[in-house]
């Protein structure tokens, strides 16, 4: 089929639109490989940028700082997350479609299925705790509106759909933070599920004499 002229626009804009999507994803994963390899504070937004073979300039067209660049995936995550719930099915269960709504941006991410390598966990501890206080900075309350939206509740008059966002974000947090710590190592995927499901269950007291 022949493109017309009045296409080229489009075509143009959708290809410059991939193509920084692209430089912006491959800054953040350049960023956490340079972290995890040399610690944190060892890592300059210029080692970063030579890393992509962009200029700093370049770099801080898409972020403010390191922090935010390795943050960046988590907090798209999160966005993603929110457009997953809105599309779930209106007569779906709230907790049900939470939890497919959070686990469906980690479909692709590879890590997130596969028990991850010893000397990763090193490095993703110390990372942890950096990566997820930018995360709860950058939140831009989008998954709270789409659970509002679903229980036609208000982010601004009514507490429920901020605690329900705050709850899952503490739940993947204590998840994620499982994961790296765990003896012997675990998917990320099944530890998600299980704190989500904890929180559908109203948190139920553990029967320690089991």
């Amino acid at each position: 089929m022949a493109t017309g002229r009045a296409d080229v626009p489009a075509l143009r804009s959708g290809l410059r639109e991939r193509k920084k999507k692209a430089t912006r994803d491959a800054l953040t994963l350049a960023a956490l490989r340079l972290a995890l390899e040399r610690g944190l504070e060892n890592v300059r937004v210029e080692d970063i940028a030579d890393e992509v073979g962009v200029s700093t300039r370049t770099f801080n067209n898409y972020f403010s700082s390191k922090y935010e660049a390795i943050a960046a995936r988590h907090v798209d995550r999160v966005r993603q997350a929110a457009e997953a719930l809105r599309a779930r099915p209106a007569d779906e269960p709230l907790w049900v479609a939470i939890e497919h709504a959070v686990l469906a941006p980690l479909s692709d991410a590879g890590r997130a299925h596969r028990v991850p390598e010893p000397e990763e966990l090193g490095g993703l501890q110390l990372l942890m705790g950096a990566l997820m206080w930018k995360a709860r900075v950058e939140d831009d309350g989008g998954f709270a509106a789409a659970v509002a939206e679903r229980t036609a509740t208000d982010t601004a008059r009514d507490m429920y759909p901020r605690l329900v966002a705050a709850a899952v974000a503490a739940a993947t947090q204590v998840a994620t933070a499982q994961w790296v710590r765990a003896d012997p190592p675990t998917p990320l995927v099944p530890l998600i599920q299980d704190a989500l499901r904890q929180l559908a269950a109203g948190l139920p007291e553990e029967d320690t004499h089991r």
